[in-house]
């Protein structure tokens, strides 16, 4: 496989999940190396005039900004922010995540609007192509001023200082330089600044909640058929008129695919008694199309920022000035990030409620869905742990982009908060395929107590589950079957859920 060149050219979503899950490397294209090599240039010839204030660059940073220094302490200004900064707390974040921020770090440094020299970003692929990942802390971010707690541990081992880890192993970043024959970085100025300003951070962890989130949208939709079959329910709210007279896209998108996957389903057309479904069955268009709608939304936001330049100050080369403004601001992916938490949280509400509608002993089915209620509890207990889930995921889907706390001596007055919104929609999304696997262990217990035909595209997509989780006819251990469904979830493509709905 060759290299992936990054040269400056716009990334989409799917483009950089090809590149980020294939395991490819990379290297910079001739575009991005000229525009690394003139912005880096035009710095060093604007340093040269020692009156000159530039922010972050010759001046203290944050409210220290009306510190001049020498021109001889710039190197050091450097390192010592990358050092000061470094004061992350929490779990370790997991290697994937952080070698996703290197490649979004890369990816806009590579721009030419940084100054940074061009041994920084080779060494930064380096770091990507061996599989070295630095090791950050969740915690310390306040999705202002940039990512800085987080991209200072990332950007430590530049320096020789820090921690790795490289094939899960954690060494010492000096370690890592001596086993590569490397030696450790100075930084020139504005490095540290361009190394820590920046939404990298907010930026990988945020783009991998709307992947994992699309892929809960496809495995949702599969599920509430099978619940919806398992239920007795009645098709007519996915009619393609209820859709068309309320033309929500994310509606009508969710309609079509119930329908395609129920259209041969011998129990869904058989002749009803009840003439209505409750809202958990026959609203699922309305609130998974919500769902829907909001994830294309942010996904569009997400996308728009690992394509962004977001530290700070900006070096524009072509209108020959240097200028200190705001792109390091996570406000976007806040706001975006609470609004997909919120979406997600609603997902796994009305799971939740399909669960505790089929487990009810109604509609033909036995209470908690065992041959020998009494003697055995059945489903009962999966969905008490739904229900907490649940509930955890309301409390975390109330919105970080609506607080703000100052910070530097007022000088970083207004901040985003968004660090810890991605931090907690990972969460929910997280309690969310527990939830749904709840349901779909109860749906398949439920599709057993009917004598009609399930639909074939229902008996494809349970089939892997079905063969590691069989019926149950009397009381069993339950946590390893919810285990195993979200096993199952997550080694499976996203591409064989599409198939099931195409």
């Amino acid at each position: 496989m060759s290299n992936y060149i990054i040269d400056n050219q716009y990334i989409e979503s799917e483009e950089l999940k090809n590149i980020f899950c294939s395991g490819q490397l990379i290297s910079l294209g001739e575009n991005a190396l000229k525009a690394i090599e003139k912005s880096y240039d035009f710095l060093q010839r604007q340093i040269q005039n020692p009156h000159r204030p530039v922010y972050g660059i010759n001046t203290g940073f944050g409210s220290l900004h009306r510190m001049r220094i020498k021109p001889e302490n710039l190197q050091q200004l450097q390192e010592n922010l990358v050092r000061s900064h470094a004061c992350g707390t929490g779990s370790e974040l997991d290697t994937r995540t952080v070698k996703l921020m290197l490649l979004l770090k890369i990816i806009t440094l590579a721009k030419g609007y940084s100054g940074v020299q061009p041994a920084t970003i080779q060494r930064l692929t380096d770091f990507y192509n061996n599989g070295i990942t630095p090791v950050v802390y969740e915690n310390g971010s306040l999705g202002a001023s940039g990512d800085l707690a987080p991209l200072a541990h990332l950007s430590l081992p530049l320096i020789g200082e820090g921690e790795v880890r490289i094939n899960g192993k954690k060494i010492s970043a000096s370690e890592m330089l001596e086993r590569f024959g490397w030696q450790p970085l100075r930084l020139q100025a504005k490095e540290g600044l361009a190394l820590l300003n920046g939404t990298q951070f907010m930026a990988a962890i945020g783009i991998l909640n709307v992947w994992q989130t699309e892929k809960l949208d496809l495995w949702s939709d599969l599920i509430a058929a099978a619940s919806l079959e398992a239920y007795d329910g009645r098709i007519e709210p996915f009619s393609e008129v209820i859709q068309h007279i309320r033309p929500h896209k994310g509606q009508a998108e969710t309609a079509r695919r119930i329908r395609i996957i129920l259209q041969d389903s011998a129990i869904i057309h058989a002749e009803k008694e009840h003439v209505q479904d409750p809202y958990s069955f026959r609203c699922v268009p309305q609130v998974h199309g919500s769902v829907k709608h909001y994830l294309g939304s942010v996904k569009h936001t997400f996308t728009v920022e690992i394509n962004a330049v977001t530290d700070n100050p900006v070096i524009d080369v072509e209108g020959g000035q240097i200028i200190s403004g705001g792109n390091f601001h996570g406000e976007p992916l806040a706001i975006g990030s609470d609004l997909l938490a919120i979406a997600v949280s609603e997902m796994a509400n009305i799971s939740e409620r399909r669960t505790y509608r089929l487990i009810s002993g109604k509609r033909g089915l036995p209470p908690y869905l065992t041959p020998n209620p009494g003697l055995n509890s059945g489903l009962m207990i999966p969905q008490y742990m739904a229900a907490s889930l649940v509930n955890q995921n309301k409390q975390l889907a109330v919105p970080n982009s609506t607080d703000s706390i100052e910070s530097s001596n007022g000088q970083e007055d207004h901040v985003s908060m968004g660090a810890n919104s991605v931090l907690k929609t990972a969460k929910i999304i997280e309690n969310t395929k527990f939830v749904l696997a709840v349901e779909l262990l109860t749906a398949m217990q439920a599709l057993h107590f009917r004598n009609k035909a399930s639909a074939e595209r229902i008996q494809q997509f349970l089939e892997p589950y079905r063969q590691r989780v069989p019926f149950m006819e009397n009381d069993t251990v339950l946590y390893d079957k919810i285990d195993t469904i979200v096993e199952i979830f997550n080694q499976t493509d996203i591409t064989e859920l599409r198939q099931l709905i195409a």
